[in-house]
């Protein structure tokens, strides 16, 4: 079995990272800003589309935190 990694991430790295990944939470938790009707979009109410808006754009987030991760980690010293 491999030993785990204990490469420690840079600072901007890890700062990055995380604020992709709080980002849609950030954005689904402050439900005043998408908890109404309108504006429609192909006939389904805002807060419907909004979120479904959001599982896309937290998948590009994930990927992105991920690829800075992996960066950072493969530019360290072994």
């Amino acid at each position: 079995m491999s030993q785990p990694s204990t490469h420690r991430l840079s600072t901007g790295v890890a700062v990055a990272a995380g604020i992709l990944l709080a980002l849609p939470i950030a954005a689904l938790l402050w439900v005043p800003l998408y908890a109404r009707k309108g504006p429609e979009l192909w006939g389904f109410p805002f807060f419907y589309w909004y979120q479904m808006l959001w599982v896309i754009v937290c998948g590009f987030c994930t990927g992105g935190a991920y690829l800075l991760v992996q960066r950072d980690r493969s530019r360290s010293p072994r």
